[in-house]
C-alpha cells in the first residue's frame, strides 16, 4: 500500500511538470503567432525612460480674457491620465507646464486613435436637437433605408431607462446617428424579451409644448416671400426655411427660439464633409451647430442641459432580457451623479412628449433627441422612450465595438477645458540603453550570487534552484512580451528594478522549503517523508509571505505615480510567478529527486547528508530567520562561569 501511494505521488509530480511545460509552450506559441501574424515582437517593449517616445503639448482653447485656474488644469490632467490608462498605454507621463498647458509624454509612437483620444479633450455635453440636415442624398437614402417603414429619425440612437430597483428594466431604441463610433449601417433595433423595441415616429408632429414650436410656421415666423426650402418637406412637416428668425425669447433649452438668425445661416453654410479647421465656440448657455463624426449629418443643438462631468460611469455590454437572460443586443449602461440624475430626469420628462426628427431634414423645432457632444462633434443623439428619473439609462443601437468605444468617450469625456495640440515631437530617452545594460548586469550578478550560495549550501540540490530560477525567468519574459503585444505594456527602469528584487523573493521561497525538509531529516524521517512533511509546513509560510508582497505591490500600483507603478507591476507579476513555480516545479522536482538513490541515501554532495545537518550550529531558515543551536549563555556579572 505504501509503495502504491509512493508511486502515485511520483506520477502526480510528473503530470504537474508536464502541465507546466505545456503552459510554457502555449505562451511561446501565442507570442510566436503574434510575431508572425500581427505586430508582436520577441523582445519586450521599453518605456519612455529607456527608448524615448512622443511628446504632445496641449494648449487650452480660451475665449478673450478667459483664464485657466489650477483646479481646472489639474482636473483636466487627471482625466487625460484616465483616458491614456483606458487605452492600455503604460509608462506615459502627463504633467502641467506653466499656468495653462498640459504635456503628455508617451513611449514609442502613439496610434492615430490614441492621439485623437488625447487631443479631443473638450467638455462632454448633452444638448437637445433643434434641427438636423443630412449632407447628401445618398446618406439620406441610406438612413431612411435602415428605418422600419421609413418613419424613424436619422438622428437618434437609443436611450432607455432602467426602472426603479426591484422591477425589470425596460429599454427602447430609436434610430441612431450615422457616426462611425456610435452607429452602424444597419438597423440595430431588435425585439426580444426586455430588449430594444423600435419606435415609429408619428406621421404628424404632436402638438408643441408651451415652451416650443414644432415648425417655423407654427412659431409665426414664416420664410421670406419667394424663398425656397433647403430640402423637400417630409410628410406632415413644414419645409425647412432658408432664412429663420426667432419669434421671441427662448423659454427653455428645447425651444427653437434658441436659434438665432446668424446661427441658422451658419447651419446652412456648414459642410460636414469639409468642416472648417477652426472649431466653433462651445458656449454651454447658447445653441451651437455641430456635425456627426462621419460627416454626414449636421445639427443645430440647444443649450447644454447635462454636463459630461455628471456621468458617474458608462459601461458597454450586452442587454439583459426581462427573464434575466443575456440578449445579442449591445448596449451602453449609463449612470449619472445625483445632480445629473435630476437634470437628466427633467429633460427626459419634457422630451419624451415631443416628436422625433424626420428621416431627411428636420427644420427648427422641438424634438425627442438628446445629443452627446464632444469637441463640437455629435457622438450619438438618442431619443427617449420614457422618462428617466433614476439616473440609470441604457443606450442601444450599436455594434459591441462601437458601444465600447462610445462608452470610453462618455466615461472619460468630461474635461473642464478644451485643448488643441500645440506641438508634437519625438523625445529621446531620459536614461537610455546604458542604464538598461547596467540593470541587466545587476540582475546577472544577483543570479550568480544566488547560484553560488545554493551550490555551497545545498550542493547537488542546487539543480532545483537553477531550474526554478531559469523557468521563472522564461515565464516572466514571455509574460512581459505578451503584455507588450496585447496591452502595450512598456518595461521601464523601475520595472527592471522590480525584476531584480524578484530574484531574492524566488530564492527565499526555496530556502524556506529546503530548510523545512532538513528539519524533518534531523528529526529522523527518511527523505521521502521529509519532503512531504516539509512541504506541508513550508507552503503556508510562503503563501503568507508572497501574499504580503503582492498586497504591497497592489497598493503601490493603485496609489503611486507612474514611475513607482512600473516597479509595483513587475513585483506583483513576479510574485505570482514565484508561487506558480513553487507549486508546479520546485515541489514536484523535489518529490521526484527524493526517489533517486543519490539523494535518498544522504550522499554528502546531495544536500541531505544527515550527519552534516546535525553538526550545524547555525541554520538560516529563510525570510530573515536564523536558528542557533546550543547557544553560549553569558552569566550575570559576578556570577559563576
Amino acid at each position: 500500500m505504501r509503495r502504491t501511494k509512493d508511486v502515485a505521488r511520483k506520477d502526480h509530480a510528473k503530470r504537474i511538470l508536464l502541465w507546466l511545460f505545456a503552459g510554457i509552450l502555449v505562451l511561446l506559441g501565442g507570442l510566436g503567432y503574434g510575431v508572425v501574424k500581427h505586430d508582436a515582437t520577441w523582445a519586450p517593449k521599453l518605456g519612455l525612460d529607456l527608448s524615448g517616445g512622443t511628446q504632445i503639448i496641449l494648449e487650452p482653447r480660451l475665449e478673450d480674457g478667459e483664464q485657466v485656474s489650477q483646479e481646472q488644469l489639474q482636473e483636466a490632467r487627471d482625466i487625460i491620465v484616465q483616458r491614456i490608462d483606458a487605452q492600455g498605454t503604460t509608462g506615459a507621463e502627463v504633467t502641467t507646464q506653466g499656468d495653462s498647458n498640459i504635456v503628455v509624454a508617451m513611449p514609442g509612437t502613439p496610434t492615430k486613435e490614441q492621439e485623437e483620444a488625447i487631443s479631443a479633450s473638450s467638455q462632454m455635453q448633452f444638448r437637445p436637437v433643434l434641427a438636423t440636415d443630412i449632407g447628401s442624398e445618398e446618406a439620406a437614402r441610406e438612413m431612411q433605408g435602415e428605418q422600419p417603414s421609413g418613419t424613424q429619425s436619422p438622428t437618434s440612437g437609443s436611450d432607455s431607462s432602467s426602472s426603479s430597483t426591484g422591477s425589470s428594466p425596460k429599454s427602447s431604441s430609436a434610430t441612431k446617428s450615422s457616426s462611425t463610433s456610435s452607429s452602424s449601417s444597419k438597423d440595430s433595433s431588435t425585439s426580444s424579451d426586455g430588449g430594444a423595441q423600435s419606435i415609429e415616429a408619428p406621421a404628424e408632429p404632436s402638438e408643441p409644448s408651451s415652451t416650443s414650436s414644432a415648425t417655423p410656421s407654427d412659431s409665426g415666423s414664416p420664410s421670406p416671400s419667394g424663398s425656397e426650402s433647403s430640402a423637400p418637406a417630409q410628410p406632415g412637416q413644414a419645409p425647412a426655411p432658408t432664412d429663420w428668425k426667432p419669434t421671441g425669447e427662448p423659454t427653455g433649452p428645447t425651444d427653437p427660439n434658441n436659434i438665432s438668425t446668424q446661427l441658422w445661416k451658419d447651419f446652412q453654410d456648414l459642410d460636414c464633409s469639409n468642416p472648417p479647421d477652426e472649431k466653433p465656440a462651445n458656449n454651454e448657455d447658447e445653441a451651437i451647430v455641430a456635425c456627426d463624426e462621419q460627416g454626414q449629418v449636421k445639427y443645430v443643438l440647444g443649450p447644454m442641459v447635462v454636463a459630461g462631468k455628471e456621468i458617474a460611469d458608462a459601461e458597454a455590454g450586452y442587454q439583459v432580457g426581462a427573464q434575466g437572460q443575456q440578449t445579442n443586443t449591445p448596449e451602453i449602461s449609463l449612470s449619472l451623479t445625483s445632480t445629473g440624475r435630476d437634470q437628466y430626469g427633467e429633460i427626459s420628462k419634457e422630451m419624451v412628449k415631443l416628436p422625433e426628427p424626420s428621416p431627411g431634414v428636420s427644420p427648427p423645432g422641438s424634438y425627442n433627441a438628446l445629443a452627446a457632444v464632444l469637441d463640437s462633434q455629435v457622438l450619438t443623439a438618442p431619443g427617449f422612450n420614457e422618462a428617466i428619473p433614476n439616473g440609470q439609462a441604457s443606450i442601444t443601437g450599436f455594434t459591441i465595438d462601437e458601444a465600447r468605444s462610445l462608452a470610453k468617450s462618455l466615461k472619460f469625456g468630461s474635461l473642464p477645458l478644451s485643448f488643441d495640440v500645440q506641438t508634437r515631437q519625438e523625445i529621446s530617452p531620459t536614461l537610455g540603453s546604458e542604464q538598461l545594460r547596467y540593470g541587466i548586469i545587476a540582475g546577472i550578478v544577483g543570479l550568480l550570487i544566488v547560484f553560488g550560495y545554493a551550490l555551497m549550501q545545498y550542493r547537488a540540490l542546487s539543480v532545483v534552484v537553477v531550474g526554478s530560477m531559469l523557468i521563472a525567468f522564461l515565464i516572466t519574459y514571455l509574460a512581459i512580451a505578451l503584455l507588450a503585444w496585447g496591452y502595450n505594456y512598456r518595461l521601464d527602469m523601475a520595472g527592471v528594478t522590480g525584476l531584480i528584487i524578484a530574484i531574492g523573493v524566488t530564492a527565499d521561497s526555496f530556502i524556506v522549503y529546503f530548510e523545512r525538509v532538513r528539519d524533518e531529516l534531523r528529526e529522523g524521517r527518511n527523505l521521502r517523508a521529509a519532503v512531504e512533511a516539509g512541504w506541508a509546513r513550508a507552503k503556508g509560510t510562503i503563501l503568507v509571505a508572497d501574499g504580503v508582497n503582492f498586497l504591497a505591490a497592489a497598493i503601490l500600483y493603485l496609489l503611486a505615480s507612474s514611475g513607482v507603478r512600473g516597479f509595483a507591476f513587475t513585483l506583483g507579476l513576479t510574485t505570482l510567478i514565484d508561487l506558480a513555480i513553487f507549486w508546479l516545479f520546485t515541489h514536484p522536482m523535489l518529490t521526484i529527486l527524493a526517489r533517486r538513490k543519490f539523494f535518498a541515501s544522504g550522499h554528502p554532495w546531495s544536500g541531505f547528508d544527515v550527519n552534516t545537518l546535525r553538526e550545524a550550529k547555525v541554520r538560516y531558515r529563510g525570510r530573515g530567520q536564523v536558528d542557533i543551536e546550543n547557544p553560549v549563555v553569558v552569566p550575570a556579572e559576578g556570577g559563576a562561569r
